[in-house]
């Protein structure tokens, strides 16, 4: 499939696309070959106001009213629409934040799986009777929509981080207005065009592109209900310090350094094919990227030997050609990032064993691309292992023992997800109760479920995602508390 003409994006408020009020853009840049591809409307205070009043109106006057058959109906309908153009926006991302089209394929497919799961809880929120001290009183509470919910998302999978928060939000009966990162913007704004050819009624879905100015005018301009953020969490920081000033709660999907673990008793090939998925599916810009690998030392040098194997035959070519199995850095900052890191590993004394620098023969002399690196006995007080680097460069600690593994796995400000390779059915269990993530994954690694929540502790945020708790995120409850006595008593007349 090849992409269309070059297109020019503007905003989606209220059910209409407009031109910014500043007429400001800025190209999207495909990061495989450098080409600029399409422009993206830089949205300004003003526009962000218009897209959060469009919103407000939407969901007080439309949107909270509707019946959730109806709300349903619309997802289901729209589920169609994305399964359906699911090849062309899988093409669009991946020319936009140089992502294998394996992988965004399977990510636009699993968006519709999301928006399904949470239309059939559209007619299913309920409330409760609460039975209390005095039989006079009846009492019940009763679950509603919060309201408008302004939704940021990151570079690195814009629709799969949109699955994770806007389902939800609408099957609970919110309205949404979405800002996705300055560097992928195309699927959202493609995304909204099902919107709307599904149906919804206008103002439900909005989009507002642009920079860092844009966040931050939706972020402090007020009138949200709730925030959802997917990204670093430097960013996460900002966000809920700039929320508390309007009292807004936020959901913060944030950073890690996630600690995946082998043990001599694992099946030790599935362990390493888990380990490469772990941290170079994606290009390793994934926020459960598996970038820690400890390595019970009795099966230490035999894992690391594989893996340099393994990784060094990885393919890296057009993200567009189903054959490549590992993309692209997303964008230039990023790129550069990586390679900092990756000096500083070097510095630091950890031992390359594979990659280390830029991959420019051939096909990839113009993309920013980074081999899959991989560093041996990585003590975890280096940089390389306590700071997120959002690439494909992955640390080896070694260990001895099974409390030495889960110290090494906590001694860490993130805790968003981590793995444990064994086959003792104990030790599965053990461990998974003492790390300190939110996810644990055992003998797989990078596995999600719709029905599952997602989320982290520590510094990797607050809030989950998915599953019936992603849905409860968007939801307040109301209680109403009824007299059924003919009369009530006085307190300010004198008991005789």
């Amino acid at each position: 499939m090849m992409l269309a003409v070059r297109q020019d994006y503007d905003l989606y408020i209220g059910g209409e696309w407009v031109s910014p009020e500043a007429n400001e853009r800025f190209p999207a840049v495909n990061p495989f070959n450098q080409n600029e591809w399409a422009t993206i409307a830089q949205a300004g205070a003003s526009d962000v106001s218009a897209a959060v009043s469009a919103a407000r109106e939407a969901f007080e006057q439309r949107w909270r009213g509707v019946p959730g058959v109806e709300r349903a109906r619309l997802m289901h309908r729209l589920a169609d629409l994305i399964e359906r153009d699911a090849d062309r926006l899988a093409l669009l991302e991946s020319t936009d934040n140089g992502k294998v089209i394996r992988e965004t394929g399977s990510q636009m497919r699993f968006c519709a799986r999301v928006f399904r799961f949470f239309a059939g809880y559209a007619d299913k929120i309920f409330g409760k009777v609460i039975p209390v001290d005095r039989p006079d009183i009846f009492d019940y509470a009763t679950m509603e929509p919060l309201g408008v919910i302004g939704v940021i998302t990151a570079w690195n999978s814009p629709i799969a981080l949109l699955a994770n928060k806007v389902p939800a939000a609408l099957a609970a009966g919110n309205t949404v207005v979405v800002k996705p990162s300055e560097h992928a913007s195309v699927t959202t704004l493609e995304f909204a065009k099902l919107v709307e050819e599904a149906g919804f009624p206008k103002g439900v879905f909005n989009v507002v592109t642009g920079d860092v100015r844009t966040g931050r005018a939706l972020v402090e301009g007020g009138g949200l209900d709730k925030i959802s953020f997917t990204g670093s969490s430097h960013g996460g920081r900002e966000i809920a310090a700039a929320a508390g000033r309007n009292l807004t709660p936020v959901i913060l999907e944030l950073g890690g350094k996630s600690p995946n673990i082998i043990f001599e008793d694992a099946d030790l090939p599935k362990a390493v094919v888990g380990a490469l998925a772990g941290i170079f599916a994606a290009t390793g810009q994934t926020c459960i990227a598996g970038s820690r690998l400890l390595v019970q030392r009795s099966v230490y040098a035999g894992v690391v030997e594989e893996l340099a194997r393994r990784a060094a035959n990885i393919r890296l070519g057009d993200p567009l050609d189903p054959a490549t199995e590992m993309g692209t850095a997303a964008n230039q900052p990023q790129f550069e990032r990586i390679l900092s890191f990756i000096e500083s590993a070097r510095q630091d004394g950890a031992r390359l064993i594979t990659g280390g620098e830029a991959a420019r023969e051939g096909v990839l002399r113009d993309g920013l691309f980074v081999k899959p690196t991989i560093f041996a006995d990585v003590h975890n007080q280096m940089r390389v292992a306590r700071e997120e680097i959002f690439g494909p460069v992955l640390s080896i600690i070694p260990f001895d023992r099974e409390e030495e593994a889960i110290a090494i796995a906590n001694d860490q400000s993130f805790g968003l997800a981590s793995g444990i390779w064994t086959q003792s059915l104990n030790r599965m269990h053990r461990v998974s109760a003492a790390l300190r993530t939110g996810m644990v994954w055992v003998n797989t690694y990078r596995a999600v479920a719709v029905q599952t929540p997602f989320g982290g502790v520590k510094d990797s945020g607050f809030g989950r995602e998915r599953g019936e708790e992603g849905l409860k995120e968007f939801l307040t409850t109301k209680n109403v508390m009824i007299n059924l006595s003919e009369s009530e008593r006085d307190p300010f007349q004198v008991q005789t």
